[in-house]
């Protein structure tokens, strides 16, 4: 039987972990390192997107409301609405730290 991770409507978590992120001016910002979901609810809390680093070695991590996110398909990956300079200033944290705050970006894009 075929492994059906990715439906019209659905998409597996393990096949989201990887996709690039961009902000609206097509700038890389980074990945999609993991989906932490409400442990009642089952609702996905935020996207934990990892940016910097090489290799893994120095590699940061900000919390994205996962309704920040839209797919684009012609990019093959996520978009947020984020600068470089927003997501440098962002609260960040590493891979033994939790986070202190989800980014909120700005409706303005």
């Amino acid at each position: 039987m075929d492994n059906l991770d990715e439906t019209a409507s659905v998409i597996s978590a393990s096949k989201v972990t990887g996709t690039n992120v961009y902000n609206t001016d097509g700038d890389h910002l980074g990945e999609i390192h993991d989906i932490m979901l409400e442990k009642r609810s089952g609702n996905i809390a935020y996207a934990v997107m990892s940016f910097g680093g090489f290799l893994g070695i120095g590699e940061r991590y900000h919390a994205l409301p996962w309704a920040s996110l839209k797919y684009d398909t012609r990019q093959g990956g996520y978009v947020v609405g984020l600068t470089i300079d927003q997501l440098k200033e962002a609260p960040t944290y590493a891979a033994d730290e939790l986070p202190t705050a989800v980014i909120a970006p700005s409706t303005a894009a």
